[in-house]
């Protein structure tokens, strides 16, 4: 142990001696292959984007081949398109569920057979003997386990939106019984249940994710024999108990001996292309930043957040080794550090509620101004400081966001994420936050107003207000839009040029700046500033 500690302090004292090139001369440094795991926009342009700022070429395959929320990407034209485009290639980030399924949604409904995923998963040996100086970092996914068919959306085989709630309840009580044992009256429950869901239900489900089970062991096999340089695999949305939190903890134990330089089981899916695209960057530029975590006071780094099945504390520790970053005790000695805004109750909201609504926030005011002023402490200092906002899911803190403007803060951050899980907040603004400062000022201010009228204006507010609207006139459009598609664009984006020229400084494209629904449905949406 004392020599691997010794190993590290060397590591990291040469780490500070290297200088940490501008963009300029982060051109040079060559291309860097992305394949996301679907096309929405935060999954793939956004993340790519990025890394983009920093000089590189990040090439991500056309759009055509990516999966969607409807249709499945094509692994087999995926992966020609890889093979293609790898030569001359430093660097690639891949993920095993569009190579391998099509798409991260793909791979919850698809029809292949155990030999067809295993045969596609076998594919990154022959990338690698065709291209041995290519460092291949890939992240697949742990198949989740929605709460409900609610949670599920369209996204899971149509039984789930019927079975979905007995299913979660099911796999909870068999993550139990693994793990701890049932009582008497919890072995009845789960007769109960098994007696309740269809028999060709349960087959279906369960044998998709043992198929996912043989991929990821097949991915993890393929780190032990050094074909991958990393791997991730995400455990999507799930919880303490639940078939993604029994899964994951075989397959850790499955690959205990690989260790986390090379490998890492995580809470999260979405945020984890742009970790490894860090990590390829730091990688390339043999860089080791140094992270500083602060949390709100209360619960802070003990929080379990919703869609989640462990303490936060624990899944960013995690994310700032993905990253290729090393988390540090004081802020003196960081280059970036993150200030993470959890409720301090410990409890994770939506951001559509009430409670997200700056009349329903007194109870918290007290403890907003404090964390503001952890962030106002921070910049002062001359701390590069970025913000993962997670008091609520699927949005920002309306009740931050405002005491930040009202600072003059906005600007003056290295990063900010608010948006979907709070895994997808605190990776995503992690991975920015530390490629940051060799940005130039005006790349920084583009990502942060990127995020301001998605996580804010968008998914804190207009979405609520165009939900509210379309629903007066018995329109159900949050998960699926049809034929108001166009109606509903433009409605969205005329409240964000409202939202933004009442909230945000005056930035060049903001007042005709254009919003459409990538995915035909109100939850996630494409904010694309005028020319």
């Amino acid at each position: 142990m004392k020599k691997v500690y010794m190993l590290l302090l060397a590591l990291c004292a040469f780490a500070l001696l290297l200088p940490v090139q501008p963009a300029s001369a982060a051109s040079s440094a060559g291309k860097i292959l992305f394949v996301p795991h679907d096309g929405r926009p935060v999954s793939d342009q956004q993340t790519a984007d990025v890394v983009r700022k920093l000089g590189y070429d990040v090439i991500v395959p056309p759009q055509e081949l990516l999966g969607g929320r409807t249709a499945p990407g094509d692994p087999a034209k995926l992966w020609n398109w890889v093979e293609e485009n790898s030569k001359g290639v430093q660097a690639a980030v891949l993920s095993s569920d569009s190579l391998v399924y099509g798409s991260l949604v793909a791979s919850r409904k698809h029809a292949y057979t155990k030999s067809q995923v295993l045969e596609r998963a076998a594919r990154f040996a022959r990338l690698r003997q065709e291209n041995p100086e290519l460092r291949l970092y890939v992240y697949g996914s742990i198949m989740r386990t929605p709460a409900s068919g609610e949670n599920a959306g369209s996204e899971e085989p149509d039984y789930y939106r019927t079975y979905g709630s007995d299913i979660f309840q099911y796999t909870a009580l068999l993550d139990q019984q693994d793990s701890q044992g049932l009582s008497a009256a919890e072995k009845r429950q789960l007769d109960e249940l098994q007696r309740r869901i269809p028999a060709a239900v349960l087959q279906d489900w369960m044998g998709r994710r043992e198929r996912n089970f043989a991929v990821n062991q097949a991915l993890m096999d393929l780190v032990r024999n050094g074909t991958l340089n990393y791997l991730i695999l995400g455990k999507d949305d799930n919880a303490p108990l639940s078939q993604t939190h029994k899964e994951s903890r075989h397959l850790a134990r499955y690959g205990a001996d690989l260790g986390a330089e090379r490998f890492q089981v995580m809470t999260g899916i979405d945020e984890m292309g742009l970790l490894l695209l860090t990590r390829a960057v730091n990688a390339q530029e043999k860089a080791l930043p140094f992270v500083y975590v602060q949390y709100n006071e209360g619960t802070g780094a003990a929080t379990v957040p919703s869609y989640s099945d462990e303490a936060i504390g624990r899944s960013i520790h995690d994310a700032i080794a993905a990253a290729g970053s090393l988390e540090v005790r004081h802020p003196e000695t960081a280059d970036f550090v993150l200030l993470v805004n959890t409720n301090p109750k410990g409890e994770t909201m939506e951001a559509n509620m009430d409670e997200n609504q700056l009349s329903h926030q007194k109870a918290r005011q007290a403890a907003t101004r404090r964390f503001a002023d952890l962030v106002s402490a921070a910049v002062e200092a001359g701390q590069p400081a970025g913000i993962a906002d997670i008091a609520f899911a699927n949005g920002a803190d309306n009740a931050l966001l405002r005491e930040l403007q009202n600072r003059g803060l906005l600007f003056k951050l290295q990063a900010y994420s608010g948006w979907n899980t709070a895994t997808n907040s605190t990776g995503f603004a992690l991975g920015t936050g530390i490629l940051a400062s060799r940005m130039t000022e005006d790349a920084r201010d583009q990502l942060l107003l990127q995020r301001y009228l998605d996580d804010w204006a968008y998914q804190a507010n207009v979405r609520t207000t165009l939900m509210d609207q379309f629903e007066n006139m018995r329109q159900d459009i949050y998960s699926a839009l049809g034929s108001k598609h166009a109606a509903a664009a433009a409605r969205a984006t005329d409240l964000l040029r409202k939202f933004a020229m009442e909230n945000l400084p005056p930035f060049d494209g903001l007042d005709d700046l254009q919003a459409d629904f990538p995915w035909d449905r109100g939850f996630e949406i494409d904010v694309q500033l005028g020319q």
